[in-house]
């Protein structure tokens, strides 16, 4: 009778996982932006954000137990962003892809009627 086999699973194959990034572990590069959401209402109805680089939308719900996001849509209202919702009191940041220069409409999924203006240039 000869000793029992142990079979060990073969190395895994491939490149190495890449760890996500967060804004604890990457410092983010750009301009930044601050907005806040009180009474279901934009403190602000415009932004400006430079052209062709990334940046960061501090964005603060002040509307405590109310979701609140900011939706970032180009001039044929397709989504060019998407922030997590978020429930108030509470604050978050969102780092934005670069936008293409243009005019950009900016709108919280939650209230529709909550909307303004973001100027790429």
């Amino acid at each position: 009778m000869s000793p029992p086999t142990i079979s060990t699973p073969p190395p895994a194959v491939g490149p190495a996982p890449v760890p996500a990034a967060s804004p604890t572990n990457s410092a983010p590069t750009g301009a930044l932006l601050h907005i806040s959401a009180q009474t279901i209402a934009f403190d602000r109805n415009h932004l400006e954000a430079p052209a062709g680089q990334a940046f960061v939308l501090d964005f603060n719900n002040d509307d405590p137990g109310i979701p609140h996001n900011i939706e970032i849509k180009d001039a044929t209202g397709a989504s060019i962003f998407k922030g997590q919702i978020i429930t108030g009191p509470a604050k978050t940041s969102y780092l934005v892809p670069a936008l293409t220069a243009g005019s950009y409409t900016f709108v919280c999924d939650v209230h529709p009627n909550m909307t303004g203006t973001l100027t790429a240039n």
